[in-house]
């Protein structure tokens, strides 16, 4: 369809259009003083309007003929062939129409017509053909780019989502084989703590699976699964091992990607708590301003420990999604300050 028909705003306004050309041509029609401007105007309006209409048949053409694939030498001659036959068409009619008007004693004037104002009228319909033909062809070009734009932009789109779940697919595996080891540690020195370590397991990668699968959940659901991880590793860690969260009430209801704070109190506890005899408490705290939300994880930690592997897994993978969901607007920061290692979080805030 044509896009015109499908906007009746759009349809109106290139009526008006043509209906300005039709005064136009009345003022030429009386030009000679021959012709009445009454006359003049009852047949230019209605010639000028339907010559609009037949214009718009030029889409199609300019739809069956693409630019890009069409010599211009055959798009030259389609269209002088078909502005010729538009005009030669709106001509014949506007023939009938003189006649019949001209019958009538209010435009009989228009019987004065000359062969001059005729080719007028027919050098103005072909005229009018090509730059309609022009007009279409621009509009054809705006749209297939419009056309490109989307699907470049549902690509990107569909790349981010196989990224991000292709990190978050990281996530599980990488906390399961740690969870796995400590169980068969445990499976000798501790065998009711290993099997209370599996139950809490098990629930754990119940709730990760359930919340997976969404690209956002409320930041309390994360933090419940931040608990949860906690409950397992105190399993091995008991007393040594405590989690203090703080969080705004305005906090809880912003949505965050599903596990994007566990592998950060994961690596809370392996690279701080696991290394000091006594143990420590982790830190947790988020609230938000305006359109930003905060969240901060400290956690003390051995300056003498060993050294972990550059560009771990945990705040590589955080960085990472941060950065395919939003490059500009999140944030990961992270400091080392006399035995405490801090990371700092900065989300735009988003709500159901």
């Amino acid at each position: 369809m044509h896009p015109l028909l499908s906007d009746r705003t759009a349809l109106v306004l290139y009526l008006i259009v043509f209906l300005v050309i039709g005064l136009i041509l009345a003022a030429l029609l009386t030009g000679s003083g021959n012709i009445q401007w009454g006359a003049a105007i009852l047949y230019s309006t209605p010639m000028s309007l339907l010559y609009g209409l037949i214009c718009l048949s030029s889409w199609y053409v300019c739809r069956s003929f693409p630019l890009k694939t069409t010599g211009t030498g055959r798009i030259a001659t389609v269209f002088s062939i078909a502005a010729i036959i538009s005009s030669a068409l709106w001509i014949l009619i506007g023939e009938l129409l003189a006649s019949v008007l001209s019958s009538f004693s209010f435009a009989s004037s228009l019987s004065n017509r000359s062969a001059t104002q005729i080719l007028l009228f027919a050098g103005a319909g072909i005229g009018l053909y090509l730059l309609s033909v022009a007009v279409h062809y621009l509009v054809i070009l705006f749209q297939q780019s419009q056309d490109d734009e989307r699907r470049a932009l549902e690509l990107k789109i569909l790349a981010q989502t196989a990224e991000l779940r292709a990190l978050q697919a990281q996530i599980n595996p990488h906390f399961l084989f740690n969870s796995l080891n400590s169980i068969s540690a445990l499976t000798t020195k501790d065998p009711p703590a290993a099997r209370s370590m599996t139950l809490l397991l098990a629930d754990f990668l119940r709730q990760t699976l359930k919340v997976g699968a969404d690209q956002r959940i409320p930041l309390s659901e994360e933090i419940a699964l931040c608990r949860r991880f906690i409950d397992i590793e105190q399993v091995r860690f008991g007393t040594r091992l405590q989690l203090k969260d703080t969080i705004a009430d305005e906090a809880t209801s912003c949505l965050v990607p599903p596990l994007l704070l566990q592998p950060l109190i994961e690596n809370a506890v392996i690279h701080g708590i696991a290394h000091l005899i006594d143990g420590g408490t982790i830190l947790l705290e988020a609230d938000s301003h305006a359109d930003r939300l905060h969240i901060r994880i400290e956690n003390p930690y051995d300056p003498d420990r060993p050294s972990a592997k550059k560009g771990g897994l945990g705040l590589e993978n955080v960085r990472k999604r941060l950065h395919t969901l939003s490059s500009t607007e999140a944030r990961l920061d992270v400091s080392e300050h006399n035995g405490t290692f801090t990371v700092n979080l900065t989300l735009p805030v988003f709500k159901e």
